[in-house]
């Protein structure tokens, strides 16, 4: 499913504390990137995002400069950004799977991240699926780490308990017995 920005419902995003996200873009192929980059602010930009910008040297570095940025920042969300073209070997394949399985294993591990990292077999695709008034990858990878964001907002976090108790009783320490 393509989402474009006309098709979005920004009310979606009603963010009551200020969000941050932080871009992490490899701009091996500038053209393809800067519109990557482009789509992504846009879209960020409408919703009321505080956008911040990095650059690694390629694909494979945006998952460990996203680890970083997670464990030692406080952005609410990122956005992988990058292109990556079928060559004549098979790094192609390493690369897209080895940066596609580093971003899920961060966002299992609680990061909201958006992957915009296009996997094509030659630039006029990644040009057509970057470009903002086209496919607008970068926006749909913004769009999805906004949702995310909204996401982990809206549902509370619950304190789970350990041990038994009837979901009749509603728990009361003052009954707790006191010696042991």
């Amino acid at each position: 499913m393509i989402i474009t920005e006309n098709e979005f419902e920004f009310s979606t995003f009603n963010f009551m504390e200020p969000v941050r996200v932080l871009l992490v873009v490899s701009p091996y192929y500038e053209a393809v990137c800067e519109n990557l980059v482009l789509g992504a602010k846009n879209i960020c930009d409408k919703a009321g995002v505080i956008t911040e910008m990095v650059k690694v040297p390629g694909a494979l570095e945006i998952p460990p400069a996203i680890r970083i940025a997670y464990r030692q920042s406080d952005y609410d969300g990122f956005v992988a950004l990058g292109c990556v073209v079928r060559g004549e070997t098979s790094h192609y394949e390493t690369v897209c799977s080895d940066s596609a399985h580093g971003l899920m294993l961060l966002g299992i591990q609680g990061a909201n991240i958006g992957n915009g990292i296009l996997t094509v077999e030659n630039i006029s695709q990644a040009e057509v699926r970057a470009d903002p008034s086209k496919l607008n990858k970068g926006g749909g990878a913004a769009i999805a780490a906004l949702t995310l964001i909204s996401l982990q907002r809206k549902i509370e976090k619950q304190e789970k308990s350990v041990g038994f108790r009837s979901r009749e009783t509603p728990f009361d320490s003052d009954n707790l017995k006191k010696d042991y």
